[in-house]
């Protein structure tokens, strides 16, 4: 397959893109700054600014799936509002460009912990983290109207990264709308797992226009 991915040089976005590369597809490599984005046969860097969604048309062209790790950084006191604005100019840009299948990473805030009650809602969520997820849930309350793209949204399990397990397995479990909690009541994946289950579902499509989450 031909994939854009936004968002390659980030976290998530740059081990999404040793996945993709490992598994042998072509893949349109996006960012602001294309500088660490690593020279490969498989790879075309492109530099845009998916606050426009007419750079974002341009970028994505002729590719038959998109993938947005587009994420303005956590440390960014204006995230709400950025990540909104870009997701939005994301969302635009592909459908402009006549790409049919986008998926979406998100995150864990948006969750249910029980009927009623999502994560982000919790007393324990951390508020430095509230702009970021609320925007995330925004967001998907917004992409879940769209009705010409073949969509999908992922949010990552609760724990990714620091205290997370480290490293591919390959493995992991789904879910849509709960947590997927192992055997201790952990909801845990690696990042690189998380690059396999995005990987997954671009080349399977089982979750088309909703949104599901991982775990082990």
């Amino acid at each position: 397959m031909k994939i854009a991915l936004i968002g390659a040089t980030g976290f998530v976005g740059s081990h999404v893109l040793n996945e993709l590369i490992d598994r042998g597809h072509e893949v349109v490599a996006i960012a602001r700054n294309v500088d660490k984005i690593p020279a490969d046969n498989l790879v075309t860097a492109v530099a845009a600014n998916v606050l426009d969604p007419t750079e974002v048309t341009a970028a994505v062209a002729g590719v038959d799936a998109v993938i947005s790790a587009y994420n303005p950084g956590w440390s960014n006191p204006n995230i709400y509002n950025e990540f909104l604005a870009g997701a939005r100019s994301i969302q635009q840009g592909v459908k402009d460009s006549g790409v049919g299948r986008i998926l979406v990473i998100g995150g864990a805030g948006s969750l249910e912990i029980k009927p009623g009650l999502q994560l982000i809602d919790t007393p324990k969520f951390p508020e430095e983290f509230k702009p970021g997820a609320g925007a995330a849930r925004e967001y998907l309350n917004i992409i879940r109207q769209e009705t010409e793209l073949d969509w999908t949204y992922l949010s990552p399990a609760i724990e990714m990264g620091p205290g997370a397990p480290g490293g591919r397995t390959g493995s992991y479990r789904t879910d849509l709308n709960k947590p997927v909690f192992n055997e201790s009541g952990r909801s845990t994946i690696s990042v690189e797992d998380l690059a396999v289950a995005i990987a997954d579902e671009i080349e399977h499509s089982n979750h088309i226009k909703e949104r599901f989450t991982v775990g082990y």
